[in-house]
């Protein structure tokens, strides 16, 4: 019996409609809202986020870093309330694809699933290396994380695993995540509480907390060092919008994605700047020693204070980490994999994308596709060079910036007609998510801008920064392949009209 979701929306200018979303096959209704909300948080890579982003902002901001995550969570919170609008309307696992192509047609839908799809492959591959790396530090001296060979074998096989464990079923894969997410958080929290106790007892080299650093008028008297600071802060949110790939499987698909979405980006901000505080009072912004402010220490800013806090403990700290890479590299398979699947149900794609596998309800071509593309970029890029392989992860942030702006419009287009029909609507469908998409479109130049210097980053190509021009080839590599599937005989319906989209009945 086929099983299908179908609401209201309020899409065109003429009228409303309803959004019929089909059953694909995925297990619907396995997850809850904690499943949900612990999905959202995993899929962050939390602990690994604030350990290898705090120190540079820090190097940005000083005492105001509390300040500017907050700050950059704002645009966040707006396009999360984007998202969860679109899903009430259109609870589709293809996400930003499906609702852009509702919006504004199907080559806004198809770039806007290849920004979802290309910034889960590129971030697949740095959660690779990391996730290699920090398992050997675990072992002897640690100097194994220094292999190059071994650590990209490590990190293939982990992204082998976790494509096995993404194809075999959403339920595995929810009781892996959730061991994984209580393995962090534990880790996390024990390290937290011994600030806590160092603190108390009279920390010798810590400052003492001060309201100023929540203040906008003493960090806006760098104004070009803010919005710096929230560029970096803006991205370490990333990952949320799982719970909503997530929506076919999960109870309520209309309201819980929705929801868990906005509780785990709330979460999220609670846990960054609370965390942040403890470390800073602690460690202090200074360039010495452990120092937030020490060059020595921007990589990763747990692992230089893991001894001095916990003594012959501080392996928790790398286990903290490892947990949270692998718990993302597992979450960041699901959306890409989904968002593929409603591509290809819907004809963007050729149809074997659109299977689910009849035995465990997952999308299993596009999942071994997603692991199979993320290893070979993940290997070719760690031989070809590492610094190239660095400096296209710092593109991610065009790749974010852009689907995320594209959904905040779409939200905004998609309800147009029915703004007016309340206040609520209005500030949930339009005002807050135009700013959200708004803001995210600066971000995106911004970063655009910042990556063109060639002393950006760790190459330059023809004189341009190797971030910059990564980050557009691979941005343009999605036109060319979007032209390809506009002529191909099994895709190019999708672009003409041809083929009937799927899930969309217009009403009376």
């Amino acid at each position: 019996m086929s099983t299908e979701t179908s609401t209201p929306g309020g899409g065109s200018a003429g009228g409303d409609r309803t959004a019929v979303v089909p059953s694909k096959g995925l297990h619907a209704g396995i997850l809850d809202l904690g499943d949900s909300v612990m999905l959202g948080l995993a899929s962050t890579a939390p602990v690994y986020s604030l350990a290898a982003t705090l120190g540079l902002i820090v190097a940005v901001n000083g005492n105001y870093t509390p300040l500017i995550l907050i700050l950059g969570f704002i645009p966040v919170l707006f396009i999360a309330y984007a998202f969860r609008e679109l899903n009430s309307a259109m609870p589709d696992c293809g996400t930003t694809f499906f609702w852009a192509r509702r919006a504004f047609g199907p080559w806004a839908g198809w770039l806007g699933g290849w920004g979802v799809a290309l910034a889960g492959i590129v971030v697949l591959a740095n959660l690779a290396q990391i996730a290699g790396k920090y398992l050997w530090l675990l072992v002897g001296d640690g100097s194994l994380a220094e292999n190059k060979w071994l650590v990209t074998a490590t990190g293939v096989l982990f992204i082998a695993f976790m494509t096995y464990v993404n194809n075999r079923g959403i339920r595995l894969g929810e009781h892996v995540q959730r061991t994984l997410t209580y393995i962090q958080y534990i880790s996390l929290g024990i390290f937290a509480v011994a600030i806590i106790v160092r603190i108390a007892g009279g920390a010798p080299e810590g400052q003492a907390f001060d309201f100023e650093w929540f203040n906008p008028a003493g960090a806006f008297a760098d104004p070009g060092a803010v919005v710096h600071g929230v560029l970096l802060a803006l991205f370490i949110y990333w990952g949320w919008d799982t719970c909503l790939a997530l929506n076919e499987e999960t109870e309520n698909p209309t309201k819980t994605p929705g929801r868990g979405a906005v509780i785990s980006a709330s979460v999220l901000v609670a846990i960054y700047v609370s965390v942040a505080l403890l470390v800073m009072m602690y460690a202090t912004i200074g360039t010495d020693g452990i120092g937030l402010g020490n060059e020595a220490n921007q990589d990763d800013v747990f692992l230089a204070m893991k001894d001095v806090v916990l003594g012959p403990w501080g392996w928790l700290i790398i286990v903290a980490v490892l947990a949270s890479v692998l718990s993302s590299t597992q979450t960041t398979i699901l959306p890409t994999a989904r968002g593929t699947l409603s591509m290809g149900v819907n004809g963007a794609l050729p149809a074997r994308f659109g299977k689910v596998h009849e035995r465990f309800q997952t999308p299993g071509f596009s999942t071994q596709v997603m692991g199979a593309v993320a290893v070979v970029y993940y290997v070719a890029m760690s031989f070809l060079s590492e610094n190239l392989l660095s400096d296209s992860i710092s593109a991610i942030s065009l790749f974010i910036a852009f689907y995320y702006a594209l959904t905040g419009f779409s939200c905004v287009w998609f309800f147009r007609s029915t703004l007016r029909d309340s206040a609520r609507n209005l500030w949930f469908r339009g005002i807050l998510p135009f700013l959200g998409a708004v803001s995210l479109t600066a971000a995106f130049f911004i970063s655009a801008v910042q990556m063109w210097d060639p002393a950006y980053g760790d190459t330059q190509i023809f004189g341009i920064g190797g971030a910059f021009v990564s980050g557009v080839l691979l941005l343009a590599l999605g036109v060319v392949l979007a032209i390809v599937c506009r002529f191909a005989p099994s895709t190019r319906g999708y672009f003409t009209g041809e083929r009937k989209e799927a899930g969309i009945v217009r009403g009376e």
